[in-house]
């Protein structure tokens, strides 16, 4: 395999699709070594077919807004690779939406799903309509016509979606209401559901919680914990949220949350009812994260910036893709910080990754460390097929073993010179997994 130019033919067929083609760079990156090593891969066409996705539906959402004006959004589901499961990851509903960030998280999702153990494809969809500042009867009848698309696509045994940005149980209730209407079924197409009809305890804590417990083993490598540590959080959301509830419970103390709007630094630090309040300011639907200062005394907000800036032990982005660039790792580093681990999906630009890496900075990828939420998703679809429900202790324990096992083969195929890799440890052991499956499969 020759990296560059199988991403030179990949722009010529996919230009502008940056996102994706730096997602799929960063993997083939990773694995070429040990591609090499297994010609039946080359011969059997493996990365050509895996970097492309199985199919791509897009379709227009025209939707009436209270005012009685008709508004039209679009609509994707990109179903990517099904090897050792269903098509499997979430939903999307944000302006920035379009098919380059989509074809990158389902692309993401292939191997974060393999990694986790359990029978999930990977895929992703979405819309550029934007939740914000609509009333609950706008977002209803813009989920209804959403589905309205969607449904004849998806199904329990064949594509699952989930919630991921501006996707959370308000809007997954009213898809899979629809859902349920048109298919004429209860099953357990989507995942993220509310515990009175088939979800899962622990699912909305369930991305930050992972983040921390595959964190957590990032620092036990070190022979450390969590006890002490100052870390910076971005974003306010559920992954925000479960993160900081369980790094606080483990000893840390979060000094930092942000949205579009800028951070706010806390240096008394995040707890209690100030992580409550983080609920709070998501359910607003404004989007902003400026009213955490105003409500708690001590707390300052800073319009425009990120928590970057902010001098800590451990970074933890977890708001979006890209969101931590090369300048900003570079002051990460020189104000000491000694972990990163990025809960969302691509958090930090390659230049990012590479001033960590080039410094030995512990740094574990998205699609590791952020894995804990498509694993309860797939807890979920266990208890929906037999038609069982766990209690939250039973879900957390489950969550906290498959964060234990995911870091484990991380170190496995990531481990030189005592040293850690874990984006090249991550990668191989996730695309091993799909591309055997692959080849036992045949060419379809």
């Amino acid at each position: 395999m020759n990296v560059d130019k199988l991403m030179i033919q990949l722009e010529q067929k996919h230009p502008g699709e940056g996102e994706y083609l730096q997602a799929v760079r960063e993997v083939l990156e990773s694995i070429e070594e040990i591609y090499n090593q297994n010609p039946q891969f080359e011969s059997a066409g493996i990365i050509e077919r895996i970097v492309e996705p199985d199919r791509i539906l897009t379709f227009k959402v025209p939707w009436v807004g209270d005012d009685g004006k008709v508004n039209v959004n679009l609509g994707y589901r990109v179903q990517f690779n099904n090897a050792i499961g269903p098509y499997k990851g979430g939903l999307r509903f944000h302006p920035s939406v379009n098919l380059s960030i989509l074809k990158f998280l389902g692309f993401e999702q292939i191997f974060k799903n393999s990694l986790t153990t359990l029978p999930m494809g990977g895929g992703k969809g979405g819309s550029d309509f934007n939740p914000k500042g609509k009333s609950d009867a706008e977002v209803m009848r813009f989920c209804q016509g959403f589905m309205m698309e969607l449904w004849r696509l998806i199904g329990p045994e064949t594509d699952v979606p989930a919630g991921d940005i501006g996707v959370g149980g308000r809007e997954i209730g009213f898809l899979y209401g629809m859902y349920r209407k048109l298919a004429r079924e209860n099953t357990g197409v989507l995942t993220g559901k509310g515990r009175n009809w088939g979800g899962s305890l622990v699912r909305p804590e369930a991305t930050g919680f992972g983040g921390v417990y595959f964190t957590r083993e990032m620092l036990a490598v070190k022979n450390d914990t969590f006890k002490g540590k100052i870390v910076t959080l971005s974003g306010f959301g559920n992954v925000t949220w479960g993160a900081a509830l369980k790094a606080v419970e483990l000893g840390a103390k979060i000094v930092t949350v942000s949205g579009p709007d800028g951070y706010v630094y806390d240096e008394a630090g995040i707890s209690g009812e100030k992580i409550d309040y983080l609920l709070e300011l998501r359910a607003s639907n404004n989007d902003v994260v400026a009213p955490y200062a105003d409500k708690f005394k001590g707390a300052k907000f800073f319009a425009g910036k990120k928590p970057w800036e902010v001098k800590c032990d451990i970074a933890m982005p977890c708001a979006t893709q890209n969101e931590l660039n090369g300048d900003d790792a570079k002051q990460l580093i020189a104000n000491g910080v000694q972990f990163v681990a990025e809960v969302s999906n691509m958090g930090c630009t390659p230049e990012a990754v590479e001033a960590f890496h080039s410094t030995k900075i512990p740094f574990g990828p998205g699609k590791a460390v952020n894995a804990g939420g498509v694993a309860v998703s797939g807890l979920e679809m266990s208890q929906n097929s037999m038609k069982l429900n766990w209690g939250a202790e039973e879900v957390n324990e489950k969550l906290d073993q498959i964060m234990i096992n995911i870091h484990e083969a991380c170190v496995k195929y990531g481990t030189n010179d005592g040293h850690v890799d874990y984006v090249k440890g991550a990668n191989i052991a996730g695309f091993l997994k799909v591309a055997n499956a692959m080849m036992d499969q045949g060419v379809i």
